[in-house]
């Protein structure tokens, strides 16, 4: 099937299927959200729920790598979920008033329970000033686990999941503490990190703060079949590349929100617009190469081209201000995510997004 057809029966099954099985997901976890008798706790996760739909909307993408697959209900599951244990973490972290870190570790243990079935769970808001969520996030764990049961290959990718998925928790810790301690903090963990990698430690912040990498991992264990070289080479495109990439894209767009709100914005470290625009260039490329190396590599590099389609087509980013970083982002992610960015557009004022 030709590279562009095969993308758009994707984005076929994206739209018309994953997107309406997405907002059927996130309708069952909105009711017993509005259950917590807890007012704060009922906020957040309501407002997680409703205001970062679109983290789930792009997560399920992954369900539709292959029509052929027996488990895709079991996988929509997981990848919402899991989307949702870390939009309502993230805002308990992030919104609540909250800034210990004690408490932080022991709610993102409901993150790492997530993904290991058969294992005991914990008391997640041992140490948070509010506890009664009706039993909401222990569903929410419960869920994810339960699917993940039934995917064939979960036991192949679950240790390169929980490596992701602990670096990941150590990130939404560590930039949620108090502001004179979190940037020393973040650099002394991720310095000795680096390697050879030729990226700064705010971008490798950045890759280990995305859940892409987990949801295609998830994907692959949805097959009868997956091999220990092929969770390697995911893990090796996701893991700085691709998850870098959707990462700075997301901080891209936020930074003048997140400058008013004095949040953490890993672009904010660059020298000026001109240097993030050229390193969200070197990330995009390098991602494109790691895709084009994948298992159904079309699938991949459809992702690749649909992060800067998606992100850059916000309105947050629409003056003229990002006008020439916006350009080169989109040209070298080549014709089709131009097509994508405008479809995006269009799907963001109809408001499917």
């Amino acid at each position: 099937m030709p590279k562009e057809i095969r993308a758009l029966v994707i984005l076929g099954r994206l739209l018309f299927r994953a997107f309406p099985a997405v907002d059927r997901e996130l309708k069952r976890w909105q009711h017993l959200a509005a259950c917590s008798p807890e007012p704060e706790l009922r906020r957040q996760a309501l407002a997680s729920l409703t205001q970062k739909k679109f983290h789930c909307q792009g997560g399920s993408v992954y369900t539709t790598l292959s029509p052929r697959y027996r488990y895709g209900e079991q996988l929509l599951q997981a990848i919402v979920s899991l989307q949702t244990i870390s939009d309502y973490l993230d805002n308990l972290c992030d919104r609540a008033g909250v800034v210990e870190e004690k408490a932080f570790r022991q709610l993102h243990l409901a993150f790492t329970d997530a993904l290991t079935p058969g294992m005991n769970g914990h008391d997640y808001y041992a140490g948070y000033p509010y506890c009664r969520d009706g039993g909401y996030l222990q569903a929410l764990v419960h869920a994810c686990r339960q699917a993940l049961m039934v995917l064939p290959g979960y036991k192949t990718v679950q240790e390169e999941i929980l490596h992701l998925a602990g670096l990941y928790c150590c990130l939404q810790v560590t930039k949620h503490i108090e502001i004179t301690r979190r940037q020393e903090q973040l650099q002394s963990w991720l310095e000795p990190l680096l390697g050879k990698n030729p990226i700064y430690w705010w971008e490798l912040a950045a890759a280990t703060g995305s859940t892409l990498g987990i949801f295609a991992l998830m994907a692959a264990a949805a097959r009868e079949e997956v091999t220990a070289s092929e969770v390697a080479r995911l893990k090796d495109a996701y893991f700085p590349w691709i998850g870098g990439l959707h990462i700075l894209l997301d901080y891209f767009i936020d930074q003048q929100e997140d400058r008013q709100g004095g949040d953490l914005n890993f672009c904010a470290f660059y020298r000026d617009e001109e240097e993030a625009g050229q390193r969200l260039q070197f990330f995009l490329e390098k991602s494109l190469e790691k895709a084009q190396k994948l298992p159904d590599p079309a699938f991949h590099l459809l992702v690749v081209q649909g992060l800067p389609a998606l992100y850059l087509s916000d309105a947050k980013v629409a003056g003229p201000k990002y006008l020439s970083t916006r350009e080169t982002v989109l040209r070298s992610a080549g014709a089709f995510s131009k097509k994508m960015y405008l479809l995006c557009k269009t799907l963001r004022r109809v408001g499917v997004i």
